[in-house]
């Protein structure tokens, strides 16, 4: 049964999210159609070139995607609190940035700034707009389905009508979410080593701990947005997290645990096993949250139900 987003992602609260964003068409967002032979690869670019705008944009940090063949994954925190704190001036730009005039002349960019700035009701919905889960993703897909459009000589949808979305009720789920995004194109065998998982956000802190070491040993962070870490461990351990999980998710590996499970995760899960489980879970276990199931319960409570999907899940996991 469809209910409404508000009630797994409240308008004027923050929160992390886990969001899918799939194509309808047969055709393929990405890579190569085998039915025409196609090469539809050079999309990716496009997709996390507007992952980084949007990020810089909105009062949000991406911690996890993956930009898969006809669908594409988000790890993500929003807080509307954040954009409440911008100056006018601050929200013009940032949806100007986003909405460039057609002109795309600077003398043109600088006319739609000052007019959205002498329409103080309209600051305030835009204010609110770049604080909200829905119109981020609006923002991110409708842009790339019209260019995509274009390029197929097309017109309808894109996009399916609706992205499906999970809420992270906390810093465990958040991290299981984004080594199930990040492992995504292994999962799918479209490769077997993380640094050659390319059009993810794990291939992109790969690279860039190999131009700035430190950030080895610095807090994880977002790969892009504003907002500020919400980890306690390092980059370093993430992806050591995330190498150990890929070897047991793999294919023809499912539920097989190395003993070399890394020193890390037992500050996050005391079991290994469980951990494992935890990630793959989302790909069926999990439904509209992950977390504890005192949260899943929470949420239920709130939507006006007395079970949600995953909460059997989160009492066998602990």
């Amino acid at each position: 049964m469809t209910r409404p987003r508000s009630h797994i992602a409240p308008h004027h609260s923050p929160g992390a999210f886990h969001c899918i964003q799939r194509c309808v068409r047969r055709a393929l967002l990405c890579g190569i159609d085998h039915y025409s032979g196609q090469s539809f690869e050079h999309r990716r670019g496009w997709i996390e070139k507007r992952i980084h705008l949007v990020a810089e944009c909105f009062a949000v940090a991406i911690d996890a995607y993956a930009v898969m063949s006809n669908h594409l994954h988000l790890v993500l925190r929003i807080d509307p609190n954040e954009a409440l704190r911008w100056t006018d001036d601050e929200v013009a730009a940032r949806w100007v940035r986003l909405f460039p005039p057609r002109e795309g002349s600077d003398v043109a960019v600088e006319v739609k700034r000052l007019r959205l700035l002498a329409d103080p009701a309209r600051i305030d919905t835009l204010r609110q707009r770049l604080g909200n889960l829905s119109w981020l993703m609006r923002c991110l897909v409708e842009p790339i389905a019209r260019r995509a459009n274009r390029e197929d000589g097309c017109k309808g949808r894109f996009w399916e009508g609706r992205y499906k979305c999970q809420a992270l009720c906390d810093e465990r789920a958040m991290l299981a979410a984004m080594a199930y995004v990040d492992l995504n194109p292994i999962r799918a065998c479209m490769t077997d080593r993380l640094e050659t998982s390319a059009h993810t956000s794990a291939a992109e802190r790969i690279s860039q701990v190999g131009t700035e070491p430190a950030m080895a040993t610095s807090p994880l962070k977002p790969v892009a947005g504003s907002l500020r870490p919400a980890f306690t461990i390092t980059t370093a351990d993430y992806l050591h997290i995330l190498d150990w999980t890929g070897r047991q998710l793999a294919p023809g590996k499912r539920g097989r645990i190395a003993p070399e499970a890394p020193a890390i995760l037992a500050n996050i899960d005391h079991d290994a096993t469980r951990w494992a489980t935890r990630v793959a879970a989302f790909g069926s276990g999990w439904h509209r949250a992950a977390g504890s199931a005192q949260d899943l319960i929470a949420i239920a409570e709130r939507m006006g139900q007395q079970w949600l999907k995953g909460i059997r899940l989160a009492l066998k996991l602990g």
